[in-house]
């Protein structure tokens, strides 16, 4: 009986051994499959882009008149560039665009992009979200560039680590922008004398400043910073003032003509 007991172990211990090995097989099998399924994703930069992002343009800025190329040539050679005139000349979009291209071939580290919260005539009241959700409102029309030029996988990652920073103008204070920085002020005529001040004395050394503004519609009482500031630092050096004209709208031939009645009639 023992020798009988003995055998029956002897042949569990087998049967055992052989679905151990059937096992193992089917896990090779399986690993195998699994291995094969793997597919690597390159991206065009050494960012991470999204697979559903839109389509980024692939052609380097170029200027649609004259005047713009002016306005890209003074942000290029200079360290504060003021672009004022009336909407739809390009001031944000070729600002924008060439923050994106700094960006990407590294000749920055990171853009900042901010504005004064005003509202354009009436108050939207409160919010919901936190600080970054609320004044993002405010700096959409950037983020449509920049997805653009960039690719909006690429947006995402630099915002979320940094590389691209929004922020309403008020956050400014007590920040410096130094060398590798690409800041750009828009909306600037909503701004009073003093936050200007503010704003210019955080220039740091070898960055680059840009802003934007159509004077004529400012939606503050008082005094405008962005005249204001025109009016004093015209002429210093590593300073450029360029004035976008009425003729210089490419948006539409409808906003030039819009625009011919709004003034006609002030």
């Amino acid at each position: 009986m023992a020798k009988k007991s003995h055998a029956r172990r002897n042949n569990h211990h087998m049967f055992n051994d052989d679905n151990y090995g059937s096992s193992r097989q089917r896990s090779s099998r399986k690993n195998q499959r699994s291995d094969d399924n793997i597919v690597e994703i390159k991206s065009r930069s050494h960012q991470v882009e999204t697979a559903y992002s839109p389509p980024r343009s692939p052609q380097p800025l170029h200027a649609k008149n004259k005047s713009q190329q002016q306005y890209i040539d003074a942000i290029k050679n200079h360290m504060l560039t003021f672009g004022i005139g009336p909407a739809g000349t390009g001031k944000s979009y070729c600002a924008g665009a060439l923050a994106a291209e700094a960006l990407e071939s590294g000749r920055i580290e990171r853009i900042i992009l901010t504005r004064p919260a005003v509202e354009s005539g009436e108050n939207l009241g409160f919010l919901p979200g936190d600080l970054d959700e609320k004044f993002s409102v405010y700096i959409d029309a950037f983020r449509d560039i920049l997805n653009e030029r960039l690719g909006a996988g690429t947006v995402d990652y630099c915002l979320r680590h940094g590389r691209i920073v929004a922020a309403p103008l008020a956050f400014m204070r007590g920040k410096t922008f130094n060398s590798k920085t690409f800041v750009i002020l828009d909306e600037a005529q909503n701004t009073s004398p003093a936050q200007m001040k503010m704003f210019l004395t955080r220039i740091g050394e070898d960055c680059k400043v840009v802003i934007n503004g159509d004077i004529k519609q400012s939606d503050i009482r008082g005094p405008n910073g962005l005249a204001d500031a025109v009016e004093r630092l015209g002429g210093l050096p590593n300073v450029y003032v360029h004035e976008f004209e009425r003729d210089d709208i490419v948006r539409s031939g409808l906003v030039r003509d819009i625009i011919d009645r709004y003034e006609l009639e002030e």
